[in-house]
């Protein structure tokens, strides 16, 4: 467990003097959480980059420096896992891109990404509150609802958690993805949270339903 982000910067720093060319890493996971104090301890670095090179260099230098591959878990049977790489207290969820089935980085969530170090050859940016919260929606890992009820806790921008689910079904064209996170929205409203654009989500699933049964007919 990971209890203080100093050691997460130590970390990026051991990885930048191990890089030949540079790499740009968006932190979408609990390290963000721990960042800005929402979350205690954390077990899992979720990393995702962008470029196909730079994820091969980037597995290439964690190898190099000790990480081993790990087989993926059933928790992350949701997951499109490029690879985990485990050594002592870390373990690094290393994306290419996608993230999950049907969640992609995409260009708007790299623009609003907040940049927190700027190294030799490394840069490392932590995704926004509102992104974290649509990517832990789309998790079954143990933990994840805890942390959406206190990322929303914290005061979320919903306007832009709407347009990026609108977004992520645009981009891959998997509209069925709007029933997943409808079923966790669902779930995080069972646990007392109000959910401002549910009426939305709601409508984005009825229209999925009606062109299923178009299709089905």
């Amino acid at each position: 467990m990971i209890s203080n982000f100093k050691e997460l910067e130590r970390l990026f720093e051991e990885i930048d003097k191990s890089l030949s060319n540079r790499a740009h890493f968006f932190v979408i996971g609990g390290a963000m959480l721990l960042y800005h104090k929402l979350k205690m301890v954390t077990k899992d670095i979720d990393i995702v980059v962008d470029e196909s090179k730079e994820f091969q260099e980037v597995e290439l230098t964690l190898k190099t420096i000790g990480f081993s591959g790990k087989i993926t878990e059933n928790e992350y049977k949701n997951f499109c896992l490029s690879q985990i790489f485990i050594r002592d207290d870390f373990r690094i969820d290393l994306f290419h891109r996608i993230v999950c089935k049907g969640f992609v980085l995409s260009e708007a969530m790299q623009k609003r990404a907040h940049k927190i170090l700027g190294l030799a050859h490394l840069t490392v940016s932590l995704c926004s509150e509102e992104d974290v919260f649509v990517f832990k929606n789309f998790t079954e890992r143990e933990g994840d609802i805890e942390d959406c009820i206190s990322l929303a806790k914290k005061g979320l921008k919903w306007e832009i958690i709407l347009e990026e689910i609108k977004n992520q079904v645009r981009i891959l064209g998997h509209d069925v993805w709007i029933t997943w996170i409808g079923e966790r929205l669902d779930i995080l409203e069972e646990r007392g949270l109000t959910i401002p654009i549910m009426k939305q989500v709601n409508e984005l699933r009825e229209e999925f339903f009606i062109k299923y049964e178009k299709r089905l007919g």
